[in-house]
Order: structure tokens, then C-alpha cells, then sequence
């Protein structure tokens, strides 16, 4: 799914949403230049994967937090893990970097990838930020369905603690 498909499926499943479109940004350092409604609902993506590249994660956080894969390793009980290429994130998501996000879960057509998402989501209004396959927009959503759609699709869902 593109951009636009995001948004018309958003719709066909009567999911609440808001869109904020902006220039493309590539890290959360080029994110904190833009003017968005819920800095603290936005999400943070790592796309990695295990040392035999047999498992592959994405890693769900909110964007002050940084991420230790040793310590998600030890308490997530995986293999070692890197960082993903490029080529691996095209080929199973269709994205390119800087458009990292869990709706490229969509994409992944043989449910390769497992989600874990920051139990932190949850907290407060239940709200998260994240890409529509693209970095010219963000779009704000209630994690829950987020979760939903995730599963609907037939990827696995971890709501952890990292």
C-alpha cells in the first residue's frame, strides 16, 4: 500500500484518524523541525533482524526513547539482532529508508515480520504517529486500532515494555 491507499483503507474501516502532512524527514531529529499536533504520540521504527536472518522485528517506540537491541534481545528472548538493509526493507515491506512504519506491516504479504510496540502507547490518550509508507505525512491514529489492523492482516503483535 502507498500513501494514498493508507488513508482510503483508514476510511474503509471506519478507523479515526487525523493526517498531518509535512516536508520529508528522515530521523527524529529532522521530525522535531516540524510543527505537529501530538510530538509526544510519535513513533519511533527499527526495522532488524535476527543473526541467521530468519526473524525479522520491528520495533515500535516512542520517539525520545533509545533503543538497547541487547537489551530487547535478553528480554524478548531473541537471536542476536542488527539492523535490517535496505534491500530487505524493500523487499519485504516495499519501503525505502526514512519511511520506516508499522503500515509497511501491510506489505509484508508472507507475515515475515513481528511487531513490538512500547507498552508506553498505550498510556494517556492511546494515541500514535506514524508514516503512511511515506515520510511526507504522519498520521495519528488510536494505537488499539492500530493493533487491530496489524492483526487483521496476520502479524504477530507484542506489546512490551522497552
Amino acid at each position: 500500500m502507498i500513501k494514498q491507499q493508507i488513508y482510503d483503507y483508514l476510511k474503509e474501516e471506519n478507523i479515526w484518524h487525523e493526517i498531518t502532512e509535512h516536508k520529508a524527514v528522515y530521523n527524529m531529529a529532522e521530525l522535531s523541525d516540524i510543527e505537529i499536533p501530538y510530538p509526544e504520540y510519535d513513533a519511533k521504527n527499527l526495522f532488524v533482524r535476527d543473526d541467521k536472518k530468519r526473524n525479522y522485528y520491528l520495533i515500535t517506540v516512542k520517539g525520545d526513547k533509545r533503543v538497547d537491541l541487547k537489551e530487547f534481545r535478553k528480554n524478548n528472548n531473541t537471536r542476536a539482532l542488527s539492523f535490517a538493509s535496505a534491500d530487505d526493507l524493500y523487499d519485504i515491506m516495499g519501503l525505502l529508508p526514512g519511511s520506516v512504519t508499522p503500515f509497511g506491516l501491510l506489505n509484508d504479504s508472507k507475515h515475515k515480520i513481528t511487531l513490538f510496540l512500547d507498552r508506553d502507547f498505550m498510556n494517556d490518550l492511546g494515541l500514535i504517529g506514524i508514516h503512511p509508507n511515506d515520510n511526507t505525512a504522519t498520521v495519528w491514529l488510536k494505537v488499539t486500532d492500530l493493533i487491530k489492523l496489524i492483526q487483521q492482516h496476520g502479524n504477530t503483535v507484542h506489546i512490551v515494555h522497552i
